[in-house]
């Protein structure tokens, strides 16, 4: 790879500003993957998301057993009629 000078400066120059750009890119990334409010909200999605299985589960339960009253009632006030 041939080096040639720039506006910006001699290559060694130009390098320097490369690792400095890298270190604080490096940082950025570091301090993302450490923070831990995200995790707090992928907690509560999780919660969130088992309430709502287990409360779609028991809505299913409880329209069986809705429809089988509600088909017991019309059968009596159909024969009583």
């Amino acid at each position: 790879m041939q080096y040639t000078q720039s506006q910006t400066g001699t290559p060694t120059q130009e390098m320097e500003n490369l690792q400095m750009n890298l270190m604080k890119l490096y940082l950025v990334v570091k301090s993302l993957i450490e923070r831990e409010e995200g995790q707090d909200l992928v907690e509560y999605a999780l919660v969130v998301a088992l309430i709502a299985f287990g409360a779609i589960t028991g809505m299913g339960y409880l329209s069986t057993g809705l429809n089988h009253a509600f088909s017991g009632i019309a059968s009596t006030l159909t024969a009583n009629v």
